[in-house]
C-alpha cells in the first residue's frame, strides 16, 4: 500500500511540474521567434483616477491584460525606456500629419453634419487624436528627433485626401456632408490601420507598439460606427 501512493504521488508531482513548465515557457517566449500580436480590442480599465479636464490616452494591455486610461503627458513626457528603429521614427513621422488631417476633416462636422451620430464620432476623433499628436510630437522630442521629413509628400500616404476633395467636403451640407465624410474618413481610418500594423510587425519601441495598438483597434471600430451610420 505505501509503495502504490509513492507511486501515485510521483505521478502527480510530474504532472503538476510539467504544467507548470509549460505555463512559464508559453509566458516568456523567445521575441525573436514569437509572433507579434496584432491589434484586438481591450476593455477599458479604470486603473488609476484620470482627470476629465486633462487629455486622455487608452494604452492597452498586454494579451489577457485590461487597458489603462491614462494622461497624454504622462507618456509624451516619459524618458526612453526601450530601444526604438527607423521604422518607430518613421511611423510616428508620418502619423502626425495623418492624424491632423484627421482633425480637419472632424472639424468641418459641427456646421455642416445631419446625423447626430456622425457629430458624436467627430468629436470623439478630435478628443482622441489631437492628445495623441501631443503624445507622438513628445516621443520625439524626449529622443532628440524632429518630426519633419524633408522633401516628403505626405498626401502619398495611405488614406490620405487630396485637397481637391477636402475642399468638396468643406463645401458640402447635411446628408451630401455625411455622405463625403463618411467615405473619406473611412478610407483615412483604412490607412491608419494599415501604417499601425505594419509598425507592429516590424517596430521595436514598447510605447510605440502599444499606441499602434490602439490606433489599428479603435479606428477599426469607427470605420464599423460608421458603415452603419449610412446603412438603409
Amino acid at each position: 500500500m505505501t509503495n502504490r501512493r509513492a507511486r501515485i504521488l510521483s505521478v502527480v508531482t510530474s504532472v503538476f511540474v510539467v504544467s507548470v513548465v509549460a505555463v512559464v515557457l508559453s509566458r516568456s517566449g523567445d521575441d525573436s521567434t514569437a509572433p507579434r500580436a496584432q491589434p484586438v480590442a481591450a476593455p477599458a480599465s479604470a486603473s488609476a483616477p484620470v482627470d476629465p479636464a486633462r487629455p486622455a490616452v487608452i494604452v492597452p494591455g498586454r494579451p489577457g491584460e485590461t487597458a489603462a486610461v491614462r494622461p497624454a503627458e504622462e507618456l509624451r513626457d516619459a524618458a526612453p525606456t526601450s530601444r526604438h528603429n527607423s521604422m518607430d521614427v518613421w511611423f510616428v513621422r508620418m502619423m502626425i500629419p495623418h492624424h491632423a488631417q484627421a482633425l480637419e476633416m472632424a472639424a468641418l462636422a459641427p456646421d455642416r453634419v445631419a446625423d447626430p451620430d456622425l457629430r458624436a464620432l467627430a468629436e470623439r476623433i478630435r478628443a482622441s487624436q489631437g492628445p495623441e499628436i501631443g503624445m507622438m510630437r513628445g516621443w520625439l522630442e524626449t529622443r532628440g528627433l524632429s518630426p519633419d521629413v524633408p522633401g516628403h509628400d505626405h498626401g502619398t500616404m495611405r488614406g490620405m485626401q487630396a485637397p481637391e476633395a477636402m475642399r468638396q467636403l468643406a463645401a458640402a451640407r447635411g446628408a451630401e456632408f455625411d455622405r463625403l465624410f463618411v467615405r473619406m474618413m473611412t478610407e483615412h481610418h483604412r490607412g491608419a490601420v494599415q501604417m499601425a500594423t505594419d509598425l507592429l510587425k516590424v517596430g521595436a519601441d514598447l510605447t510605440l507598439s502599444e499606441f499602434a495598438n490602439s490606433v489599428a483597434t479603435e479606428q477599426a471600430v469607427e470605420i464599423d460606427r460608421m458603415r452603419d451610420v449610412l446603412a438603409p
